[in-house]
């Protein structure tokens, strides 16, 4: 546990003064978190994201991320998108499978695409968030209520955990847990909308955390399903205490994407 607060405390040392400042430093702490969040999921598989597939991802990966505010004028005016570019992953992917004789399936090629969609978009819409009117109140705001569900849910847990979650994905979360920290995010929530100008109806701020607590837990879950399929107990070592990027940002992957929807048609 000293062990995990204390990894805790230094990665909110470098995360949150970025999150502040924004601009160019930020995304390329994004792309460093992104890029090795991929690496970790292709690790799991047994691909080297140094390898030609596994380059080719990155390259996908990194051109996904791309802001709206930064995307390259030259590629605009050529009427290039992002989908053109993701085309152009998937046709250089597929022709790899033939130039290895089937040796890298369709199957890889798939989990390659679909660890790139996943990881890539969650960092997109978190820069694309930020940079929103507001933007830094909301990556602060998801921040918080996420690390806020995940505290709660281990300690509601512990305290009053009786009946399993999802214990064929993951045996110690337990309902109680759940429901702690859904409830612990609101607390969050409430604290936001007295101390920051958030202007949204507070009802309505309310039933989003609700939602974005669940959709959180559903993250984590997801992630945990992918480590027991393939025999890993963490997707990384670069957080003691905490394992990978993948283990610390699980949840935020998931929350970021429905969050930008949701504040983008509030």
């Amino acid at each position: 546990m000293k062990e995990r607060v204390i990894t805790a405390i230094i990665f909110g040392a470098v995360l949150l003064p970025l999150v502040f400042i924004g601009g160019w430093p930020l995304m390329l702490l994004a792309y460093f978190f992104a890029t090795v969040g991929l690496y970790e999921l292709l690790r799991m598989k047994g691909f080297n994201l140094f390898s030609l597939p596994g380059l080719i991802s990155t390259f996908i990966l990194w051109m996904i991320m791309i802001p709206t505010e930064f995307y390259f004028a030259w590629l605009i005016r050529a009427g290039v998108g992002k989908t053109d570019i993701l085309v152009l992953g998937v046709l250089l992917l597929l022709t790899y499978t033939v130039l290895t004789k089937n040796r890298v399936t369709y199957d890889d090629i798939a989990f390659m695409l679909i660890s790139t969609i996943y990881i890539g978009f969650g960092f997109h819409y978190f820069l694309e968030t930020r940079a929103m009117e507001n933007g830094l109140i909301w990556i602060f705001f998801s921040l918080f209520i996420i690390w806020a569900s995940d505290s709660g849910a281990y300690f509601f847990g512990k305290a009053f955990g009786k009946r399993k979650l999802w214990p064929d994905i993951s045996p110690n979360k337990t309902i109680e847990g759940s429901v702690g920290g859904v409830i612990s995010s609101v607390v969050v929530a409430c604290l936001f909308l007295i101390f920051t100008d958030i202007s949204e109806p507070a009802i309505l701020i309310i039933l989003m955390t609700c939602l974005l607590a669940v959709f959180g837990q559903v993250g984590d879950l997801a992630e945990s399903a992918f480590k027991r399929h393939y025999g890993v107990k963490d997707s990384g070592r670069i957080l003691p205490g905490h394992g990978g990027i993948l283990d610390r940002f699980d949840s935020l992957l998931f929350v970021w994407p429905f969050m930008y929807i949701i504040l983008s048609i509030m």
